[in-house]
């Protein structure tokens, strides 16, 4: 008696990191090759324009309202905010600029999300890195950094890029207008998260509708990370870890069975 067997489902372990892979190298090619210095410029430009930044507010504001140095307080804020900025800004954009790519059918939907996350996460991660050991190095901040808190931190800002770039990726190809009005509500993001202030400064009642922005705790986590003694009893990352997988479920779940169509529009 002969017994026959299903062939095995192919693998895609290795043509998913090859195709994730190549997304990287192009984009890196495209972004950065023509200009002096590649993709070094990359880093070298977002450290100087955040060390001019942090500079110049810090010769307006000199009594940080946490640790003795202005410029890591505000780095602390400024950085975690840039990178969620970005990084779901690209993660939203991945589709329509890997739209070519998309007809073979080695590259899916989901590589083209995980390429630009990757490259984009880790240069804004290199440059968080350089500038806040440059401040400490520099300024006499007094602080004590904790590596596990600031990974915690780094990781939620990393993790609530991609769930709400992602779910953006779908609403920018099936509401082209939401784009403009994402952008739109951007803008104030940068004074009620938390950048120049400490949200446990403010009266109860605005402490608690800023409490479901979710860049206020990842801010809040990494000033934990660097000052051990501002121990701020709001944060939650189970809050954030919730937003980013919920918006991450809907965005790929859509995306998954309406990619093609939307491209194709």
């Amino acid at each position: 008696m002969f017994f026959s067997h299903a062939p095995s489902p192919p693998n895609r372990s290795f043509p998913a990191l090859r195709a994730i892979g190549a997304l990287i190298l192009r984009e890196m090619s495209a972004s950065y090759g023509r200009s002096p210095g590649g993709y070094l410029w990359a880093l070298l430009e977002p450290v100087g324009g955040i060390a001019l930044l942090t500079l110049f507010f810090s010769l307006t504001f000199h009594a940080p309202p946490l640790g003795a140095s202005f410029e890591l307080f505000y780095a602390t804020g400024l950085l975690p905010f840039m990178l969620f900025s970005e990084v779901q800004s690209k993660v939203a954009n991945a589709l329509t600029y890997s739209r070519a790519l998309l007809a073979y059918p080695t590259v899916s939907f989901l590589d083209a999300l995980i390429a630009r996350l990757i490259l984009n996460a880790l240069t804004k991660l290199i440059v968080s890195y350089l500038v806040l050991q440059g401040c400490l190095l520099i300024f006499d901040s007094r602080a004590s950094p904790d590596p596990l808190r600031i990974f915690e931190a780094a990781s939620l800002a990393v993790l609530l890029s991609f769930g709400i770039g992602t779910l953006n990726c779908f609403l920018f190809l099936r509401i082209p207008v939401w784009q403009q009005i994402w952008s739109i509500l951007m803008r104030p993001m940068f004074l009620i998260s938390g950048v120049f202030f400490l949200t446990d400064h403010l009266p109860t009642w605005a402490a608690d509708v800023l409490w479901f922005n979710p860049l206020v705790h990842v801010i809040g986590y990494l000033r934990h990370g660097f000052f051990p003694t501002y121990e701020p009893d709001h944060l939650s990352a189970p809050w954030v870890i919730g937003v980013s997988l919920v918006a991450l479920a809907i965005g790929l779940l859509a995306l998954g069975t309406r990619y093609r169509d939307l491209l194709a529009r």
